[in-house]
């Protein structure tokens, strides 16, 4: 597939991310304005509690999902913070849930709590999508991988996502084939989020390739797929762009 093509599949895709640590309202605006772009717009942006209220303002109207981040980026053990936490965020208007399994707990063999912790957080967010992190790079195998997966798709989660971009592996191929295996399985209406790294359209591409392979070629969709990234979408952009001028150039 032409480059400029996968471009044009992955950009409505694209939940558009600011989740810097120096992040501002007016940094906010910024990627309100660029989650509507001439091509068409991102499937929601993904910024911290603080900044609900205001991109649901910023983008009334548009299409463009909400999303925040609870329990992130350590994937804690205090259910009931994250409970209030989450309940906040749908409150000021949050349409997506991006939750941090408690990881660290998984990986010392406390799958049950980690479980308990989801199907909580499930029952606050109601009809609200609920994404749920594994930090993938901090499991790094492949079974820890696998019964992640498992473990939070049988606990409610509408999409399992790789990372958080906060740790030094974050989405990676090999993880990606794991998770979409595990959804496949499961029988389940989930999704898959590849999050932390993705920067081009070559590398979007390599993940969709793996999701027509695995799930079928018209599964990936807004409603089952997401990349979770900030500096992708100008690649994109420059990639539509730049097929759209010589297009133009050879028309001439």
């Amino acid at each position: 597939m032409p480059i400029a093509d996968i471009a044009r599949r992955a950009l409505p895709l694209l939940d558009l991310t600011d989740l810097s640590d120096t992040c501002t309202e007016a940094a906010i605006e910024t990627l309100c304005q660029k989650a509507v772009t001439p091509f068409g717009t991102v499937a929601a942006v993904c910024l911290y509690p603080p900044f609900v209220a205001q991109a649901k303002t910023l983008l009334h109207g548009s299409g463009v999902k909400i999303a925040t981040v609870v329990n992130f980026p350590d994937g804690g053990d205090d259910t009931v913070a994250v409970e209030h936490e989450t309940a906040a965020a749908i409150g000021n208007g949050a349409d997506e849930i991006d939750l941090v399994m408690p990881y660290r707990a998984f990986l010392a063999g406390r799958h049950g709590f980690a479980e308990t912790q989801i199907v909580r957080i499930r029952r606050v967010c109601g009809p609200v999508t609920l994404k749920v992190i594994l930090e993938t790079g901090r499991l790094a195998l492949p079974e820890p991988i696998r019964e992640a997966s498992d473990l939070a798709l049988s606990a409610g989660a509408d999409f399992i996502k790789t990372s958080t971009g906060k740790v030094e592996v974050n989405a990676t191929p090999e993880a990606a084939r794991i998770m979409l295996a595990a959804i496949r399985a499961s029988g389940r209406a989930a999704g898959f989020k590849a999050a932390g790294g993705v920067r081009s359209a070559a590398e979007a591409g390599a993940y969709l390739q793996l999701a027509d392979e695995i799930m079928g070629p018209d599964w990936a969709t807004p409603a089952t797929f997401r990349f979770g990234a900030s500096a992708l979408l100008a690649n994109l952009i420059g990639e539509i762009e730049g097929s759209a001028a010589s297009s133009a150039t050879q028309a001439y």
